[in-house]
């Protein structure tokens, strides 16, 4: 595993570098909530809460999300991204342009600690 001051030798800012030397995380599940974000748990068994509402621009790919019940739809695909197929009657394996996804690192490192109290 590499430091942290080597990541930041190599342009990644103070956040990911610190993410990248700590080492990388991976989901294991998702959890969507009502109020759109995913409650994660991670390989280490840390729970984390992202929110997608920022992501939820018109004009974006994630604005597909922004009706509930396509957002509900979210799982973990085959690389451990949280992913949505836009369409879930084509199989996203073979049309790759039908799915979205978010990829373990950034679900990590944009996300906060669950509060669990």
């Amino acid at each position: 595993m590499k430091s942290e001051e080597y990541y930041l030798s190599k342009g990644f800012d103070k956040r990911a570098a610190k993410y990248f030397s700590a080492g990388r995380r991976v989901v294991t599940e998702v959890i969507p909530k009502k109020d759109f974000t995913l409650e994660l748990t991670f390989d280490n068994g840390e729970k984390r809460v992202y929110d997608v509402r920022p992501l939820l621009k018109k004009g974006t790919v994630f604005e597909h999300l922004k009706r509930e019940e396509n957002f509900l739809r979210v799982y973990i695909d085959d690389t451990n991204a949280v992913s949505w197929d836009i369409d879930p009657e084509i199989d996203s394996s073979k049309i790759w342009s039908n799915k979205i996804d978010i990829c373990s690192d950034s679900c990590y490192m944009d996300s906060v600690p669950l509060n669990t109290k």
